[in-house]
C-alpha cells in the first residue's frame, strides 16, 4: 500500500487514520476562519474560537462568543481538523480565541490533536486562569501566548473595565508566567477612551516593564457587549501613536495594532 511513497507521508497517513478512528472530542468551536496574516507576525494561521468568556468587557466585539446562548451553532472538532489536515502544506500555526479558550476543560486534547497534525499553537486569554497556563507553558503545548491587559492592575479600575470582580493576583500570575516562559508572546490593551487615557497605558507598561512585545488596540464601536459603547468616538491613531510611545520607556516593543512593520522600519 505504501510501497514508493516518501516515509514522512506515510507516517501522516497512518497518523490520519488513527486521528479519524479517535471519539469524537467534547469541545465547542463557535467559529473557524481558515487563513489569516495579521494574527501570528510573520505566520500563515487559520484561527479557532471558543465560546464563553468569564469578564464582560462592555466594548467586546463578540457577545455571542461571551455570553453563547442555547441556539448558538457550533461546528464539529473533526471539521476543523479535516480543514486544517488538507491545508497544512501553506499553514504555520494555529490562533485559539475565544472567548476565553482556558474555561474549556478539553482544550489540553484540541492542542495535542492540533500539534498532532504538525501545527504549532498560539493561544490568545484573558490571563484569569494561570494553572492552565503554567500547565500549557510547562508541557510545551503553545508556542506563543497573547495575554489581554485590561487595565491598570488596580482592582476598582479592573472591574469598571471587565464588569466583574477578580482577583488580580491571578492576572499578576499569568503575566510572571508569560514572561519568564522563554516563549514568544505579547501582551496588548483594547484601548477605548471611555475607560483608558494616556497614564493607564503608562502605568500598564510598568507593570510589564521589559517586557518583549506591547500591543495597543484601537477600540471600534460596532457590535460591542453593551450597547452604549456604540456612542463612543475611537481615539484617532495619533493619539494612540503617543500612548505607545510613552509605553515604551518601559517596555521593549510598544506597538499600535496594525503598525508593527512601519514601526520597525523607522527605528531601523
Amino acid at each position: 500500500m505504501f510501497r514508493g511513497v516518501h516515509p514522512e507521508q506515510r507516517r501522516r497517513a497512518q497518523h490520519d487514520r488513527r486521528l479519524s478512528k479517535k471519539n469524537k472530542m467534547a469541545i465547542p468551536i463557535a467559529g473557524y476562519i481558515e487563513n489569516s496574516l495579521i494574527e501570528w507576525e510573520g505566520n500563515i494561521v487559520s484561527i479557532i474560537f471558543l465560546p464563553s468568556c468569564n469578564l464582560r468587557c462592555p466594548y467586546c466585539h463578540s457577545p455571542h462568543l461571551v455570553q453563547p446562548s442555547d441556539r448558538l451553532e457550533t461546528i464539529p472538532v473533526e471539521n476543523i481538523l479535516e480543514a486544517i489536515k488538507r491545508n497544512r502544506a501553506w499553514l504555520d500555526g494555529i490562533v485559539i480565541s475565544g472567548g476565553e479558550p482556558t474555561l474549556h476543560k478539553n482544550l489540553e486534547e484540541l492542542i495535542g490533536a492540533l500539534s498532532s497534525l504538525g501545527m504549532k499553537v498560539k493561544l490568545d486569554t484573558n490571563g484569569t486562569n494561570p494553572d492552565v497556563l503554567e500547565d500549557l507553558i510547562r508541557r510545551r503545548l503553545v508556542q506563543c501566548v497573547a495575554m489581554d491587559i485590561k487595565a491598570p492592575l488596580r482592582e476598582e479600575r479592573y472591574e469598571e473595565v471587565t464588569g466583574v470582580s477578580y482577583d488580580l493576583s491571578s492576572i499578576r500570575r499569568s503575566i510572571e508566567l508569560i514572561m519568564s516562559s522563554g516563549i514568544e508572546y505579547e501582551f496588548r490593551t483594547t484601548v477605548s477612551p471611555a475607560f483608558l487615557n494616556e497614564s493607564d497605558i503608562v502605568e500598564i507598561a510598568r507593570t510589564i516593564k521589559g517586557a518583549q512585545r506591547y500591543v495597543l488596540q484601537g477600540f471600534k464601536p460596532n457590535n460591542c457587549l453593551d450597547n452604549e459603547m456604540l456612542n463612543i468616538i475611537p481615539c484617532p491613531v495619533e493619539t494612540l501613536r503617543q500612548f505607545a510611545k510613552s509605553a515604551r520607556a518601559y517596555v521593549e516593543n510598544c506597538f499600535v495594532r496594525g503598525e508593527e512593520k512601519k514601526e520597525l522600519c523607522r527605528q531601523w
